[in-house]
C-alpha cells in the first residue's frame, strides 16, 4: 500500500522552535517527535517564501527553478518558475496520488496550484500577470491607509514609526490571525471525505508566525513577560558588519528592551499557536485510522531573525537565524522514532525524499537528495557537508551568496564587504573575521567551493565586468 502524505508547512518559523530543543511550547510537535525524527541542521537555500517555497517543491535552488524573490511586488525579477520545471506533487499525481492544498502558495504569481494538480481546499489569493511597474493599486494604499507624518510620535506599544508609510506595529492580539484556523478547517474537512481508496498528499500552508505577531490572547498567556530573555547577539552592533545590516536595524532601534521582549513572547505565542492548529491535523488523522500509513512533515520555508543581532523578520542579513528551519517528519515508517540528526539538510531534499518514500523515481533531476536513508535509520557515508544560500535580495536588491559547514560560514556580499565567521568558536556570528589577511586561505577555499557549486547548479552571478565582479576570487580560480 502507498504510503499518505501530510505537509505541514510555517512561514518565518525558526529551526528551534522545534523539539527536541523547542524554545516554544509544541506538544503536538513535541508528539510528532517522539514518533518520528528531527533534522537539526535543516536549511533554506533563501531567506524569503517564494523561491523558498520552489525549492520544497522542486528540489532545486532558485538559480535552476528561477524563482529569486516575492513575485507578487512590482519590482520582482521573476513571477514564476523557468519553462519545464517540474513540481514532484505532478509525479505523485500521475502515479495515483490525490493532491489537495489548503493555505498559502507564494509560488508563482501567474500559476495556481490546481495548475499542478492540486484540487484546491481553500487559498487567499487570485493568480494574474503583474506588469513590472508600481500599480495604481499598490499608490492608493497610501490613500487609503493611516499613515505616519514627520510630526507623528510613537503611540502604541510595538510600533515603528516610518514617515509616509502605512502604519506598522510589530505585535499584538488576534483571535484569527491570518486566516490560518480557516486553512487547518478545511483541511480537516477534506480528512473526513477521504475513504482511503487512494494515497493522498495533503499541502497546509499556514501564514504564521510571520510578522505581525499578532496571536490569541489564551496563547500569550503562556508565557509570562518576566520569563522572556533577549537573545545572546542581541547587543550586537553590527559595526564590522554590512551597511545594509545597520540600516535596517536602526528600524528596530526604536522598539525598548521591553518592546523587544514582548516580540519574542508574540513569536513563541504564535509558534504555539500554529502547534496547536497542527494538532488537529494530527488529531483527525488519528479519529480517521490514517496515523499507521502517513508520513507527516512539519517543516517552515525560511526562519526569522527574532530580535538576534537587535533584528526581526527575514531579509539579506545573512544569519543563521534566518536560514535555519524546522524539519521533523514522523509516524509512518520511521525506525527507531524519538532521534535527531545533525547531518547538513536542505529544503531541496524534501522533495526527492518524498517521491522516494512513495516509490517513485523523479522525473527531472535535482539538487536535494533522498532523506530516506536518515529515516530507515541507515545515513549515507557520503553525505554532503557543506550547504549554500542563494539570494538576490527582495525588493531591496543585492547578490548575496555564502558558503557554510558547521566549522565556517563565508558571506559574499555585492553590495558591501563580506563576511567570514567561526562558527565553532562563535556560533552566534558575532564577530566578522573577512578583513583579517590570516584568514585569506580559508577565504579562497570557500570562494572555491561557492564557485563550483554556482557552475554545477548553473547560477548566472559570474559577470566578468570590471565594475559589477567584486567577489575576492573569481570563478576562474576551479579551473
Amino acid at each position: 500500500m502507498k504510503p499518505n502524505f501530510l505537509v505541514f508547512m510555517t512561514d518565518h518559523q525558526r529551526g528551534d522552535m522545534q523539539p527536541p530543543h523547542s524554545k516554544a511550547i509544541t506538544p503536538n510537535l513535541d508528539r510528532l517527535y517522539q514518533n518520528g525524527m528531527t533534522f537539526t541542521e535543516s536549511y533554506c537555500p533563501s531567506p524569503h517564501c517564494c523561491p523558498s517555497r520552489a525549492t520544497f517543491f522542486s528540489g532545486l535552488y532558485p538559480s535552476e527553478h528561477g524563482v529569486w524573490n516575492n513575485v507578487d511586488v512590482s519590482n520582482c525579477l521573476s513571477r514564476g518558475l523557468y519553462e519545464n520545471v517540474r513540481l514532484f506533487p505532478e509525479d505523485l499525481k500521475e502515479n495515483g496520488y490525490q493532491l489537495f492544498f489548503s493555505g498559502k502558495w507564494h509560488l508563482s504569481a501567474e500559476q495556481g496550484p490546481d495548475q499542478f494538480g492540486f484540487e484546491v481546499l481553500f487559498h487567499r489569493n487570485k493568480y494574474r500577470h503583474f506588469p513590472n511597474r508600481a500599480e495604481d493599486s499598490e499608490w492608493n494604499r497610501y490613500e487609503r491607509a493611516t499613515l505616519d507624518t514627520f510630526e507623528t510620535v510613537k503611540e502604541i506599544e510595538g510600533q515603528i514609526v516610518r514617515p509616509g508609510y502605512t502604519r506598522y506595529v510589530q505585535y499584538g492580539v488576534n483571535e484569527h490571525p491570518f486566516k490560518d484556523e480557516e486553512v487547518v478547517a478545511a483541511a480537516e474537512e477534506k480528512l473526513n471525505e477521504l475513504n482511503g481508496d487512494e494515497p493522498f498528499f495533503l499541502y497546509v500552508g499556514p501564514l504564521g508566525p510571520h510578522d505581525p505577531y499578532c496571536v490569541p490572547q489564551r496563547f500569550l498567556d503562556l508565557y509570562p513577560i518576566e520569563n522572556i530573555v533577549l537573545p545572546d547577539s542581541f547587543l550586537d552592533d553590527l559595526k564590522d558588519k554590512p551597511r545594509l545590516y545597520q540600516r535596517t536595524q536602526n528600524r528596530y532601534n526604536q522598539l525598548n528592551e521591553y518592546e523587544h521582549r514582548q516580540s519574542i513572547r508574540h513569536y513563541l505565542a504564535f509558534c504555539t499557536y500554529e502547534d496547536y492548529l497542527f494538532g488537529r491535523l494530527l488529531d483527525k488523522l488519528k479519529e480517521r485510522n490514517l496515523l499507521d500509513n502517513t508520513y507527516v512533515l512539519y517543516v517552515s520555508d525560511h526562519g526569522d531573525y527574532v530580535g538576534s543581532h537587535g533584528l526581526w523578520a527575514k531579509g539579506l542579513p545573512c544569519f543563521r537565524e534566518a536560514y535555519h528551519i524546522c524539519s521533523t517528519i514522523g509516524y509512518g515508517g520511521i525506525k527507531s522514532p524519538k532521534r535527531t540528526e545533525d547531518a547538513m539538510v536542505s529544503l531541496a531534499d524534501w522533495a526527492p525524499t518524498i517521491l522516494d518514500l512513495a516509490g517513485i523515481t523523479p522525473k527531472q533531476n535535482m539538487y536535494g537528495r533522498s532523506l530516506r536513508p536518515f529515516i530507515e535509520e541507515n545515513k549515507p557515508f557520503d553525505w554532503r557537508d557543506t550547504l549554500f544560500t542563494q539570494s538576490n535580495g527582495n525588493e531591496i536588491y543585492g547578490i548575496q551568496r555564502a558558503v557554510f559547514d558547521k566549522h565556517w560560514k563565508y558571506v559574499f556580499n555585492s553590495f558591501d564587504f563580506d563576511e567570514l565567521y567561526n562558527l565553532d568558536e562563535d556560533p552566534n556570528e558575532m564577530h566578522n573575521l573577512a578583513e583579517d589577511p590570516k584568514y585569506q586561505p580559508i577565504i579562497l577555499d570557500m570562494c572555491k567551493k561557492m564557485w563550483q557549486f554556482a557552475r554545477e547548479n548553473r547560477d548566472n552571478c559570474v559577470n566578468p565586468y570590471i565594475m559589477t565582479a567584486l567577489a575576492p576570487y573569481g570563478p576562474g580560480i576551479i579551473k
